[in-house]
């Protein structure tokens, strides 16, 4: 433990960010890093509990809080560096976009303001690049079995990096025109600067992952390559499947998916081309996001970025409360009202909203109609009735949707693979391996859509599976 009375001595410092009127003006990551000397206090406040649930109950892949923290407390940056990616393969993506469940499991979160974990994280990573600490681990010995990954995503570079460290010849294919999935394609780059994804593919590579982008497999190759040229392969697409909403007026233009319009937005920030995706700007618009939950929080912002006139976002549930309700209790993730980056640069929210239907002229949708709803339990099972004399109508120019996604894509090489699913449409795996032995499967193609954290660790355990049957041979 750095210091036993620390978390007495010192409050919480929350991390600053970039003025509003400034950065909703450009796409650059909004977050002002703490100093060193401010972020040894923070380390400081870690009561080096004798169980620690920031690291048990909240940690999806495990890190070791209190020894990093307790490093970073005594200035070994470097071994806390070490630590750090003994756990997570990606800290400084988690760093910047983790919703930090550990620090909801903080045992200072019982009754006081959690250790900062999220950002010290982030400066561990940060100062691990700029001194040069994190470098390529290539094997020492090759295996010489080949193995596929289909899918660039949190779980598929995982998968990759941890299969390639182990020896093992791993290709990466990537449907998109560059490498990272949802990262580079679904996170905004005011969250996650689209360079630091970029720096550590460098490692990747220099570690022997192969990458090959622009390649759609199930389209572009067969199955039967696949199995010919590879000993195994692990499936590791995002849920892109989107959850839709049917109401009448549904099929009325600028009626938008989250995930194309951020797409879009993304692919412009960097200069690619759009293809197939829709250029739609809300500038000038009344932007309506249906939806409560990050993706709609990241489209507010990205409409206020391109210069949105007003931006309203509902939601079906009802407000959640501003502390931890008796339903979440402490380690749990709390059910508690939260408010984002985005929100703070300007929203309308509004909850317990159901959308009844879209009006407009000439084939684009003009007006939202909509009414207030109520939540009752009875027996456990959560049930919504409309309130009468509650409907309204809003202006929309343009609509986005942000409901969430069901599961991963079956046209195409789930369907031709023939793998079997859940009720739910995801891919089904025990112990990460298919009811196709020779294909394993992680991430969200077997969670449906998840954190960024949890697919990390879903990617390593699944390269572990992986590393073991082809040790032991199939």
């Amino acid at each position: 433990m750095g210091e036993i009375r620390g978390f007495l001595k010192y409050e919480r410092q929350e991390v600053g960010r970039r003025p509003v009127e400034e950065r909703i003006h450009d796409f650059s990551e909004i977050d002002l890093p703490l100093t060193p000397q401010a972020i040894r206090k923070q380390a400081a406040r870690c009561m080096d509990c004798g169980i620690p649930f920031c690291h048990g109950a909240g940690c999806p892949v495990g890190n070791l809080i209190p020894d990093m923290n307790e490093f970073v407390y005594k200035g070994q940056w470097e071994q806390a560096c070490r630590i750090l990616h003994e756990t997570n393969n990606f800290p400084e993506v988690t760093g910047r976009v983790c919703p930090a469940p550990c620090e909801t499991a903080c045992t200072l979160a019982v009754s006081d303001h959690p250790v900062l974990i999220r950002h010290i994280e982030y400066q561990i990573v940060e100062w691990g690049f700029h001194e040069g600490w994190i470098k390529p681990l290539p094997a020492l010995k090759k295996t010489g079995k080949r193995i596929a990954i289909i899918g660039s995503g949190p779980a598929g570079l995982a998968a990759a990096q941890q299969l390639a460290r182990a020896g093992h010849s791993v290709v990466v294919f990537e449907r998109d025109e560059r490498v990272g999935g949802m990262l580079r394609y679904g996170i905004p780059d005011f969250k996650l600067g689209k360079s630091i994804l970029d720096r550590r593919l460098e490692q990747l590579k220099a570690e022997g992952v192969e990458f090959q982008t622009g390649v759609e497999v199930g389209k572009d190759i067969s199955t039967h390559y696949l199995r010919k040229m590879f000993d195994c392969i692990c499936l590791t697409m995002g849920a892109r499947q989107p959850r839709d909403i049917t109401v009448p007026g549904r099929e009325r233009g600028n009626i938008l998916f989250a995930m194309d319009y951020l797409t879009a937005q993304n692919k412009l920030c960097a200069a690619e081309a759009l293809d197939d995706i829709p250029r739609i700007t809300a500038r000038d618009k009344v932007v309506v996001v249906l939806g409560g939950g990050d993706t709609g929080s990241d489209c507010v912002g990205t409409a206020r970025r391109q210069r949105a006139k007003k931006i309203y976002q509902l939601e079906i549930l009802p407000k959640p409360p501003d502390s931890r309700p008796e339903d979440t209790p402490w380690p749990m993730w709390p059910r508690t009202m939260r408010t984002s980056s985005s929100h703070e640069e300007g929203c309308e929210r509004r909850w317990s909203v159901m959308t009844k239907a879209f009006g407009g002229d000439n084939g684009s949708v003009k007006e939202l109609h909509a009414c207030e709803v109520e939540w009752t339990n009875v027996s456990g099972d959560w049930k919504l009735k409309e309130l009468p004399g509650t409907e309204f109508t809003l202006k929309a120019d343009l609509v986005l949707l942000a409901l969430g996604f069901v599961h991963v894509t079956h046209d195409g090489l789930v369907k031709e693979l023939g793998l079997k699913l859940d009720a739910k449409g995801n891919v089904i795996a025990g112990n990460y391996q298919t009811s196709e032995p020779w294909v394993f499967a992680a991430g969200d193609t077997i969670t449906g859509a998840s954190l960024v954290v949890r697919a990390i660790n879903s990617g390593r355990e699944a390269a572990a599976a992986m590393d073991r049957w082809l040790r032991q041979g199939p």
